[in-house]
């Protein structure tokens, strides 16, 4: 029963929990004609066990001081659990950093040496192709055997374009 309702006349003070002489209420039946000369908000003020109780509607019951630290505890190993993970991740991403930029270094030298390469093989090309031009008015070549253009000056360069 909500405080301002009417109590139900077949219930007495004394069957109400903590009802009786804590209410000033006799601990026999209230009669029909006893509540409508009763003060009805008194009444029902003094027989709401929420009164008793003294426990305030929207708020939870404050937790017993061995829950609080149990849930101190609690608070403090999951933070202690978050910063060990955060650490790891940490060292982690700098481990991965560490490996990356060594990686890159390596791919950036080896590029290097790939484009010496290349530039070593083009001067190799250029060198071959001038001492084959000069070696042409001296050599004998059987056209049966090169199959060339004739409108092509030079058969030998034009098959080593080719390769």
């Amino acid at each position: 029963m909500m405080p301002g309702q009417i109590p139900d006349p077949s219930l007495t003070a004394g069957a109400l929990p903590g009802l009786g002489p804590l209410t000033g209420l006799p601990g026999t039946a209230l009669t029909a004609e006893e509540l409508k000369c009763a003060d009805i908000r008194n009444i029902g003020a003094m027989i709401s066990p929420l009164h008793f109780l003294e426990v305030k509607l929207g708020k939870r019951p404050q937790p017993v001081k061995s829950e609080l630290d149990e849930e101190e505890e609690r608070r403090k190993r999951r933070r202690e659990k978050n910063k060990v993970a955060a650490a790891r991740c940490r060292n982690k991403k700098k481990e991965r950093t560490e490996f990356l930029q060594r990686e890159s270094e390596r791919l950036e030298l080896m590029n290097a040496e790939l484009k010496a390469q290349i530039e070593e093989l083009k001067q190799e090309r250029q060198q071959l192709i001038l001492m084959l031009n000069q070696h042409r008015p001296t050599c004998i070549v059987r056209t049966d055997s090169i199959k060339t253009p004739e409108s092509e000056a030079n058969p030998l360069l034009e098959q080593l374009e080719k390769k």
